[in-house]
C-alpha cells in the first residue's frame, strides 16, 4: 500500500483519514466516579449516562399543534413545573409554560424528524438538544443528603417525589433536576461544558459518607464514663 511520509519521518497508509471516536464530557472522569463510589448503610453512586438523545420543544400548550405533538409522544404535555410525563420510550420534563425537553430511550428513534413533520407550520419548534447537555447519575441512601448540601429546592420526599423534574443549581451549576425512583436516584442534566466541575463538585460532596459516623455519645459531645 502506498504512503505518504510526514514531516516527523512517520509514514501513515495513504489512505488513512481521521478516525471518528465520540467523547462524552466527563468520560475522563468515569474512573473516579467509580473510585468515590460509598457503599453500605450510606451508599451512593455517581455515574454519567452519556449520549442521552434530548429533544427541545416550544409549543403553546393550548393549540392543535400541541395535541398533534403528544400524539407522535404517547403522552400529553406537563402542565405544571416540577411535572413530567411518560409515554413509549419518552419522558416529557416541562421547563416552561411552553417550553418542554423530550428524553427518549432510543438513540436511533427518528423522533426528531416525526415531530418536526407533525408540527409543520405551527408557531414553535423541535430542537434536537443531545449534544448540549450530558446526563450524572446519583444514587443511594445518602444521594439526596448530597444534594442537599448545595441545592436550594426540597428535596424531601413530601416535596420531592419520584417524577419530579425542575431547572435549578447544584453548587454553581445550572442542571435539570430530575428524580426518577424512590431509592432515591435522581438524574443531573448540566450544560456539557459544566459537567466537569459538577462531577468533582458530587464527588467532594459523596467523599463524608465514605467514613463511618461517630457513635451518638462523641457527637453530643458528652463522655460515655459520665452516669
Amino acid at each position: 500500500m502506498a504512503s505518504t511520509l510526514l514531516e516527523d519521518n512517520i509514514q501513515v497508509p495513504a489512505s488513512s483519514g481521521p478516525t471518528e471516536r465520540r467523547h462524552s464530557p466527563v468520560e475522563h472522569l468515569h474512573e473516579a466516579f467509580r473510585a468515590a463510589e460509598v457503599t453500605g448503610s450510606r451508599a451512593v453512586r455517581l455515574r454519567e449516562i452519556p449520549y442521552v438523545t434530548m429533544i427541545g420543544l416550544r409549543v403553546d400548550p393550548a393549540s392543535a399543534a400541541a395535541s398533534a405533538l403528544s400524539e407522535v409522544l404517547g403522552a400529553p404535555l406537563p402542565a405544571v413545573c416540577g411535572q413530567t410525563t411518560h409515554g413509549a420510550g419518552h419522558t416529557v420534563l416541562w421547563q416552561g409554560p411552553d417550553e418542554f425537553l423530550v428524553i427518549t430511550d432510543d438513540a436511533a428513534s427518528p423522533l426528531v424528524d416525526q415531530l418536526t413533520e407533525r408540527l409543520g407550520d405551527a408557531p414553535g419548534s423541535v430542537v434536537d438538544l443531545s449534544a448540549n447537555r450530558t446526563t450524572l447519575e446519583l444514587s443511594g441512601p445518602s444521594a439526596r443528603a448530597v444534594l442537599e448540601k448545595s441545592c436550594a429546592v426540597d428535596l424531601h420526599p413530601r416535596a420531592f417525589t419520584p417524577g419530579t423534574a425542575v431547572s435549578t443549581a447544584v453548587g454553581a451549576v445550572p442542571v435539570v433536576l430530575w428524580q426518577t425512583d424512590d431509592a432515591p436516584t435522581y438524574r443531573l442534566l448540566p450544560r456539557s461544558s459544566f459537567a466537569d466541575h459538577l462531577g468533582r463538585w458530587l464527588m467532594d460532596g459523596m467523599a463524608e459518607f465514605a467514613a463511618e459516623p461517630l457513635p451518638a455519645h462523641s457527637q453530643s459531645g458528652s463522655d460515655p464514663g459520665w452516669h
